[in-house]
């Protein structure tokens, strides 16, 4: 800041002659380069990019390049379907997901739109100019009024408040909601309309220090900047100078794609598609050997109607097996599902709903329901091994009641709003003196981030903000803290002059300010919750203590002081490193003066919830920040730590060789399996344990049932997570945290639920699942994670198997037909068999279906056991399913070949059924044995799945009688014309159908009956719990629909039950 003089400029200076310079110094060898495009964009797509870039997308993924390759194959060589058979299906996925993703980038256009073209107030010319935010450059100065959004990344210049700072939300960007305070550079915190017109601006100056005037560097840091995105609050108005604009904002610049996580459901199905894939190649590779081992054959000469030309004959032999590889590749090709990916999507997307809509999950206080982030891990909520848990917001309420404090050995107690001694403990026989408690007080008072803010009106130039006149009075007052543990700390007191603020990070666990007194002494104040003797016993009662010390500084000791804060301050390069330096100087030779304590109530259900994880068979870590004694009450309250349990510490190791004797001991009584072992290891320890000693350091834990970790670190959490996801066992992680701190660990782990608690929502946005309470994780788990995994499961499962079907009998009829590529089904059938016939009842299957009822599965937790470690999806079941697949279609191939055999005549007019009756057959004990088979698999029967099942046979009756009962012209050939009708005519096709559906679905019957009488799971014993629960409560009759309005969320909610 100068004026043109070369004098320093003064606010004197200012009001007397306003023709005052602002220059920003450049520095180019750190300077970013400017984009010219000022528009914030978070779109994917334009208009013209669209279709090349989604397509190429879309083709990313192996199975939609398969399909691809396919399909040009049908269209290069001679192959024995249509290419329509494999280009539909490949045409409605790639045309589906494209929609879907279209939509989603014009709401991002729509969005993006919306935030460019918003009107904003710049100074042009001398003058105020109405303008759009992508107009706004890198040096305009920026008028924002009260409620309004920042529209780019501003330096705060001046407000209409006498001490130049302003109030701002920063609620759209990371959740919290209570106010922030951010100060403008005290040369231009007072602002006039008289000033505009005198506003000039210096040429670039490449050299500073060959700058001709006199200046004054002033360090900017957060406190200055106010963030696009952010909201002006209890101020009029502010001008502020655009330093980032458009994507280089900090908020575009943090819009990065979360890390992909993959369910190990989706890695399941990759591997089935992998086996699928070799099946396929075996069966074109066995088929393209069997036809010209056969055809070598003399008695195999070619009929006169296939003959070769000269120029067939003569061609390559590499060239024709290549030719019919790829042909019998193209006849085979269905057994790789191209409907699975789609109707996967579709069920976790539609699936996802019921989180949201589950009134069980809905916290009335805070009106806030669950929320889902991505559907893509919804399964993965059935196979959680090990939850990681933060303690403070997450397990107990973030609300800080002030119990007690320590000074100078002497507690205090809180009674009717005075201090009152309990009387002199050991450490301090003498007691404290009056000078000692008031400054301790004002070490209390002074040393936060407290702010107050006021509702009735906004503190103008020139008023005052005690004062009645201008509207305020002592009860509008209302405080605002970055921490709950300062605003329940904060109170009243004289007025001193904040020199500097060293800020609170997880890493240092303290925060510090140096102030000036009124008599002019310069004094130092310290928070930190560091262990000392002094709170030894604050801790062990479960309670959050801070430590409070102070340290005065002589007038040439502050000088140093603000020498280094404002030389870290105000460097360009490892600005971190050098202010921790200085922070670290500053932060010693401290006079203690007591401490304090504060008390976080548990949140309800806590110990019920930990309990019920425990008898699933999941494993529950707490990993905190507070020191291990207050950390082991609360564990202990909470249900974590049982009375009875041996708890094992790691605590205080001080080198690699003490930290590796301390494991070996520890693992020696871990051998100890009659009791339940729980362990407690602090961060210093953990790193010392992680380093060297990670395997032992994992044996000790895995023999524990329950793990503690205090004094963490943000990035120790996610080390721990990290740890336990990468070892051996490959164990699913989950973790749960409600701060900033905890993001780490959540997005480590392989599911991330975010609590909504009091400190932001930054846990929220960047989690996977959201919940109010931590007590709401019970049912999320067992109940919600038990339907989804069974359902998408089976869902797996099903898809190939009824694949298997499809394919099996194409394969088996090539025996019969001498390996000459002639297909067994009508091309219609080959294209529709995916996506109509069958695709309905396995996606409603999907979404409702219920092994067990809710009420059971959260009174008997064990049931969660019955399918973790992907129990449905492992190579057994994936076998069982698979050959049942095989068998199946040998049924349906075999039992139509005998029943409908060359000998037989089934026609009233004598006449026998020919190739495509055959086929059709077939295709339709298919499609009424897989449907019926899914409908023997289903537990939990709705209105809904009635339709979809019974429905799918009648339309395939429907529609196949109306496709062969017209003459199509568009079609080339007329094959299928009357052949249904033919085939419904016969008596002995009737017969055949119902003769092979049973032999098919009979020995399923039996096996359930058998199984279920003589040999149940816990889960089919529970099944019957279940039916006599919902018997009980229904009175044995289907229970109404209902509609039940929440009229505090302002949704309907729409149920249905019926007993299965």
């Amino acid at each position: 800041i100068c004026n043109r003089s070369g004098g320093r400029l003064t606010n004197r200076t200012k009001n007397d002659n306003p023709n005052w310079i602002l220059h920003a110094a450049v520095f180019p060898l750190f300077l970013v380069n400017i984009v010219l495009n000022m528009c914030f964009s978070l779109f994917q797509y334009t208009v013209w990019n669209f279709v090349p870039k989604n397509l190429f997308e879309q083709f990313r993924r192996i199975a939609n390049f398969y399909f691809l390759i396919i399909f040009l194959v049908q269209l290069m060589i001679d192959t024995p379907t249509s290419p329509v058979t494999s280009g539909l299906p490949l045409f409605f996925v790639i045309t589906v997901t494209a929609i879907k993703q279209g939509y989603e980038d014009w709401l991002r256009h729509k969005a993006d739109n919306e935030v460019n073209g918003a009107p904003v107030f710049v100074v042009r010319s001398g003058c105020l100019v109405q303008t759009r935010s992508k107009n706004i450059r890198v040096g305009d100065i920026v008028r924002v009024a009260k409620d309004e959004t920042f529209p780019a990344d501003l330096a705060l210049l001046s407000s209409d408040r006498v001490d130049g700072t302003c109030h701002i939300t920063t609620a759209s960007l990371d959740g919290e909601t209570n106010l922030k305070t951010h100060f403008s550079v005290p040369e231009t915190s007072v602002c006039h309309p008289n000033y505009y017109h005198h506003l000039h601006t210096l040429k670039t100056c490449v050299d500073i220090l060959a700058f001709i005037f006199y200046f004054t560097i002033r360090p900017l840091g957060p406190e200055n900047l106010l963030l696009r995105g952010a909201r002006l609050k209890n101020t009029k108005e502010i001008f502020g100078v655009a330093v980032y604009t458009g994507m280089e904002s900090k908020m575009a610049l943090n819009y990065k794609c979360k890390s992909q996580k993959r369910s190990a459901v989706e890695k399941s199905m990759n591997t089935f598609l992998l086996i699928y894939l070799g099946i396929l190649l075996s069966e074109a590779v066995l088929s393209t050997i069997l036809k010209y081992a056969w055809q070598a054959e003399d008695k195999w000469d070619e009929p006169f109607y296939n003959q070769k030309t000269e120029q067939e004959k003569n061609s390559s032999s590499i060239l024709k097996f290549i030719s019919d590889f790829l042909a019998f590749l193209v006849l085979y090709n269905f057994i790789i599902p191209i409907s699975l990916y789609v109707t996967v999507e579709m069920q976790k997307f539609l699936g996802s709903f019921f989180i949201g809509w589950d009134l069980d999950l809905y916290h009335e206080e805070s009106d806030q329901k669950a929320q889902v982030n991505t559907s893509d891990l919804n399964e993965e909520l059935g196979q959680v091994e090990y939850v990681f848990t933060d303690k403070t917001g997450t397990l107990t309420e973030n609300e800080m009641r002030f119990q007690e404090c320590s000074i100078n050995g002497v507690k205090y107690r809180e009674v009717n709003g005075k201090l009152v001694p309990e009387g002199l403990t050991e450490d301090s026989p003498d007691g404290s003196t009056m000078g000692e408690e008031v400054l301790f007080l004002q070490a209390v008072s002074l040393c936060h981030t407290v702010q107050i803010s006021y509702d009735q009106a906004d503190c103008l130039v020139g008023g005052d903000p005690f004062s009645h006149a201008n509207g305020f009075s002592s009860s509008s007052m209302e405080y605002y803290a970055s921490s709950p543990d300062e605003k329940a700390l904060v109170e009243a007191a004289k007025r001193y002059k904040l020199l500097h603020v060293l800020e609170f990070d997880p890493n240092r666990r303290r925060m510090s300010v140096i102030l000036q007194t009124p008599s002019g002494a310069v004094v130092f104040f310290y928070h930190t919750n560091v262990f000392v003797s002094v709170v030894n016993k604050l801790p062990s009662k479960g309670m959050r203590t801070l430590v409070v010390a102070c340290r005065h500084f002589s007038p040439e000791e502050y000088i140093d002081v603000d020498k280094r804060l404002t030389a870290a301050r105000t460097a360009l390069q490892q600005r971190e490193e050098r202010l921790q330096e200085a922070f670290s100087h500053i932060e010693r030779d401290l006079q203690l003066l007591g401490a304090t304590a504060v008390e976080d109530k548990l949140q309800d259900k806590v110990q019920e919830t930990i309990e019920a994880l425990r008898l699933a068979g999941i494993k529950v870590w707490v990993l905190t920040g507070d020191k291990h004694e207050t950390a082991v009450s609360v564990s202990l309250s909470c249900g974590h730590f049982h009375r009875t349990m041996n708890i094992l510490e790691l605590l205080q190791q001080r080198s690699d060789n003490e930290c590796a004797e301390q494991l070996r001991r520890l693992a020696r009584r871990c051998d100890d399996h009659v009791i339940q072992h729980g362990l407690v290891v602090d961060g210093a320890s953990l790193s010392l344990a992680l380093r060297e000693h990670e395997k032992l350091f994992m044996e000790v834990c895995k023999n524990c049932s329950a793990v503690l970790c205090c004094r963490m670190a943000p990035l120790q959490k996610a080390k721990v997570v990290r740890l336990l996801k990468t070892s051996p066992e490959k164990p699913i992680t989950l973790a749960v945290g409600d701060g900033a701190n905890d993001v780490g660990m959540i997005q480590e782990a392989h599911v991330g639920i975010g609590i909504m608690g009091k400190e932001g929502r930054q846990a929220v946005r960047n989690s996977d699942y959201a919940i109010a309470r931590f007590k709401f994780l019970a049912k999320l788990l067992l109940v919600h994670g038990h339907f989804y995994y069974i359902r998408i499961a089976t869902l797996v499962q099903y898809f190939f198997y009824k694949n298997v079907c499809f394919i099996t009998p194409q394969f088996l009829y090539q025996f019969f037909c001498l390996f000459s590529q002639q297909t067994l089904y009508d091309s219609v059938y080959l294209t529709l068999y995916n996506i109509c016939f069958t695709s309905l009842p396995i996606l409603v299957y999907s979404l409702f279906e219920q092994l067990v009822h809710p009420h059971v599965l959260q009174s008997k937790p064990g049931l969660y056991r019955d399918i973790s470690r992907n129990s449905l999806l492992s190579f057994r079941t994936f076998l069982y399913w698979t050959l049942l697949g095989f068998c199946h279609a040998f049924v349906f191939f075999f039992g139509s070949y005998i029943l409908m055999g060359e000998d037989t005549t089934l026609m009233g007019n004598g006449q026998m059924f020919g190739n495509w009756t055959f086929g059709t057959l077939v295709f339709t004990v298919m499609v009424v044995t897989v449907t019926l088979k899914l409908a023997l698999e289903t537990h939990f029967w709705t209105w809904m799945n009635h339709f979809v099942t019974w429905g799918s046979i009648a339309f395939y009756f429907i529609f196949s009688l109306f496709y062969g009962g017209i003459i199509w012209p568009f079609l080339h050939t007329q094959d299928m014309y009357f052949v249904f009708v033919q085939l419904l005519s016969s008596g002995s096709a009737w017969f055949a159908i119902i003769i092979m559906v049973i032999t098919c679905l009979f020995p399923d019957v039996v096996k359930k009956v058998i199984y279920r009488h003589m040999l149940p799971t816990s889960t089919q014993k529970s099944q019957v719990t279940g039916t006599r629960f919902k018997a009980l409560k229904t009175s044995g009759s289907c229970a109404r629909s209902g509609m039940v309005e929440r009229t505090h969320a302002k949704a309907w909610v729409h149920f249905t039950k019926c007993d299965g």
